[in-house]
């Protein structure tokens, strides 16, 4: 499906000279005088190769056809991250270049959506919060306020974030797994 380079987002499938890109990042520039661009970073999904290309905002780009649908993480193995798919129990292995940082986040049995070109997987969306036991971290300073003074901890994933002074070491917290930022104290 043909559609201009200006509405392309990050995480849109492109496919160019026969080949699929995912997009990383999508910049509409409009400089003061001349021609406004798209200047598009992406990554091919066949080698994972990372290129830039630059479009007029106008000029026609070939969006693939992709299909969401949500998986449950299996396991993994030297083959890839495989998942399952909930409706029809078809299993899929997904490589590590389109997991990526998301691989810190996975559990066993948690729902995830794929991004589907045909049978070939090509982007993964995780659930916006994650809950993971806080292993190291400074000690509660007794007298401390909440106020907004943040401690460094390292979480049970090897991901590292702020967290607020009272939060110890194994506290289970729920973090955001976009930015790897503190939202709350578990609740279970």
């Amino acid at each position: 499906m043909k559609v201009i380079a200006s509405s392309i987002r990050k995480g849109n499938v492109i496919e160019q000279d026969g080949k699929l890109y995912v997009v990383l990042t999508a910049e509409n520039i409009h400089p003061g005088k001349g021609t406004p661009v798209s200047q598009i970073e992406m990554r091919r999904i066949s080698d994972g190769v990372k290129i830039s290309e630059r479009y007029k905002t106008t000029d026609a780009v070939e969006k693939a056809t992709i299909e969401d649908q949500n998986f449950n993480y299996l396991y993994k193995d030297a083959d890839g991250f495989h998942f399952m798919n909930n409706d029809n129990y078809d299993q899929v292995a997904v490589q590590k270049d389109v997991i990526g940082d998301a691989e810190a986040y996975l559990t066993e049995n948690m729902t995830v959506k794929l991004s589907l070109h045909g049978l070939l997987p090509v982007s993964i969306t995780m659930p916006q919060r994650a809950i993971v036991e806080v292993v190291d971290t400074e000690p509660v300073t007794k007298g401390q306020t909440a106020s907004s003074s943040y401690k460094p901890a390292m979480l049970a994933n090897g991901i590292r974030t702020l967290v607020p002074p009272h939060i110890g070491t194994g506290t289970r917290i729920v973090v955001m797994t976009e930015d790897n930022s503190y939202v709350e104290r578990a609740k279970d």
